[in-house]
């Protein structure tokens, strides 16, 4: 897997000399690996006039990062449904595609920092947090037929356990350092394995969506819900047993004591030892 990169290109909460607000170009290298190191990864920040802001002067920033890095991404993430658009037109000229997601952890916490570090100490900030724009979120959708697992099963690894995953024979995956999701050593992480003998080819699709977190839906029919990009789900299960219904609540309660860290596993059968995929997850809370 080459570089991921994730962008966010908004306005800030800094006002300028003409008391419009200041936009934000952040650029940053996804965390791909378990033994990831945060300070190692590429960063590039630079601020945008109001009176700038097109995809023309973002494509112009990206390129300059690209030349700083002295390395090409494969492809783009970023989580603003509302700049998909200019985003989108951006990495489009560069020729790199650009893939709107939940899965922007490095993003999510260097944000988060510099809301707290970097923009209180600028001339013209204002303490408010930026509108978000509400959009419709679509009803989840039926898995493809042909990728629907025969079985699954709720397990749990401790974090500990992470710490060997490079070594696991894996298909399709990602992962990220657990230490930077605030996990301890000792915690327990759930997680849920689906069973198929088409387990490569579920994989591979899983692969080409963008991952974001596995959660029960108990509001009408309990469900159990693969999310990816941004706004789209997936049905996994569909539940009517008690004791089924059971573990899937505990399954939630272990995600939140975990600080939201949980994986998905992809397996022929339950007595396989290699992954056709495996996946470390976190339900995102994207500004």
């Amino acid at each position: 897997m080459g570089n991921i990169w994730e962008i966010d290109f908004y306005s800030r909460p800094i006002l300028d000399e003409n008391q419009k607000k200041v936009w934000e170009v952040l650029v940053c290298e996804s965390f791909t690996d378990i033994h990831a190191e945060p300070d190692s990864l590429f960063r590039f920040a630079k601020y945008c006039p109001s009176t700038q802001v097109n995809s023309v002067w973002l494509r112009t920033a990206l390129e300059e990062a690209i030349q700083e890095a002295n390395t090409t991404p494969v492809k783009f993430r970023f989580f603003r449904r509302q700049m998909n658009n200019m985003i989108a037109k951006a990495c489009e000229d560069l020729g790199i595609p650009a893939q709107l997601s939940r899965r922007t952890l490095a993003l999510n916490q260097w944000l988060q920092q510099r809301m707290e570090e970097v923009y209180p100490q600028e001339p013209g900030y204002q303490a408010a947090t930026n509108p978000s724009v509400r959009m419709e979120v679509p009803l989840p959708q039926r898995l493809p037929d042909a990728l629907i697992g025969q079985q699954w099963a709720f397990v749990s690894l401790e974090a500990a356990a992470f710490a060997e995953m490079p070594e696991w024979d894996i298909g399709f995956g990602e992962a990220f350092p657990l230490s930077m999701a605030g996990v301890q050593p000792e915690t327990k992480i759930p997680g849920l394995i689906v069973f198929s003998p088409r387990a490569m080819p579920l994989a591979g699709w899983m692969s080409g969506l963008e991952l974001a977190n596995i959660k029960f839906d108990s509001k009408q029919t309990p469900q159990l819900l693969l999310e990816t990009g941004v706004t789209e789900s997936w049905i996994l299960a569909n539940f009517k047993d008690p004791a089924t219904i059971a573990e899937a609540k505990s399954f939630e309660t272990a995600k939140q004591q975990a600080n939201g860290v949980h994986f998905l596993a992809v397996q022929s059968n339950p007595e396989a030892e290699a992954f056709a995929g495996f996946w470390l997850l976190q339900e995102p809370n994207l500004p």
